[in-house]
């Protein structure tokens, strides 16, 4: 079983983006879930607003942040390639947390708090399965309780 988005209740996969709120672990965008956080898009403008952040394989294309499409018709992604229209959201992500503008220590805040988010969702997924595992042995000690019961109840009638 799969964490779920406690906005969208779609599962939540490593790689997307996510907040924690009271009620769990939510998308932070869920038409959008692979986003780049605004903490990373702030990042992102600030410190390498002037320089090529993403770079296209398939075009072998490289792009400034401001020259990545936006698809305003279809499903709302963002970063996408202007040539293909690949999305290049973990491009842009890799050159932030790699880029020599960004200062080393905001690097390693922007680093940090992925690895947390990422850690977070492991350990919901965890917690959910061991959760899991523990109502199908609560089921199955349940279902043996009943038929000894049953067992029982129809023994004395027998009787």
């Amino acid at each position: 079983m799969q964490v779920k988005c406690s906005k969208c209740s779609e599962p939540i996969a490593l790689t997307d983006s996510v907040e924690f709120f009271e009620s769990g672990l939510a998308h932070v965008d869920c038409k959008r879930v692979r986003t780049l956080s605004p903490q990373e898009r702030a990042l992102v403008f600030v410190y390498c607003g002037g320089h090529q952040v993403a770079h296209c394989l398939p075009c072998d294309q490289r792009y400034r942040f401001t020259e990545l499409a936006t698809d305003i018709l279809g499903g709302g992604q963002t970063n996408l390639c202007p040539r293909c229209r690949k999305d290049l959201t973990e491009s842009v992500r890799g050159h932030l947390y790699s880029c020599g503008l960004l200062p080393l220590e905001m690097r390693r805040r922007a680093q940090a708090v992925r690895a947390a988010a990422h850690q977070l969702v492991k350990q919901a997924q965890q917690a959910r399965d061991r959760s899991d595992v523990l109502v199908r042995e609560a089921e199955a000690l349940l279902f043996e309780r009943q038929q000894a019961l049953r067992q029982a109840m129809s023994q004395r009638a027998a009787s």
